[in-house]
């Protein structure tokens, strides 16, 4: 029995340290996004904050004693596959939205010779 409680208390403790991670992982993209002054590296911060809500919400799904809904001969706990199908949308339409502001900054650096925010609203300010 003992053992039992050890396990689910390292389990929680397991739990708390991954969520605390995501978490982390959310704010230095929120923060990279705040602070970068170049236009690459807020892209890349938003990319990092998006994967850290996808970990938090894979984190979030997860349990123990569920497995793939795959038919098997034994009755077992099916984990839902609708919120699989949501993270892999959101993978697919982060990567197209990444992908699309790579396209905006290449194009403004045909324009100005850096990528500094600060630089380019002086050299676009009427």
């Amino acid at each position: 029995m003992s053992v039992l409680v050890s396990d689910l208390v390292q389990l929680g403790v397991m739990i708390t340290v991954l969520e605390a991670s995501v978490f982390a992982t959310i704010l230095f993209g929120f923060f990279g996004i705040i602070f970068k002054r170049n236009l690459v590296m807020k892209i890349i911060s938003m990319d990092v904050m998006s994967t850290g809500v996808i970990g938090y919400y894979v984190v979030v799904a997860s349990r123990n004693g569920l497995f793939a809904p795959i038919v098997s001969d034994r009755p077992v706990a099916y984990a839902d596959p609708v919120p699989q199908a949501v993270i892999l949308t959101a993978i697919v339409i982060g990567l197209s939205i990444q992908a699309l502001m790579l396209v905006g900054v290449m194009k403004l650096a045909q324009d100005n010779p850096t990528l500094e925010t600060s630089e380019i609203e002086k050299a676009n300010t009427p």
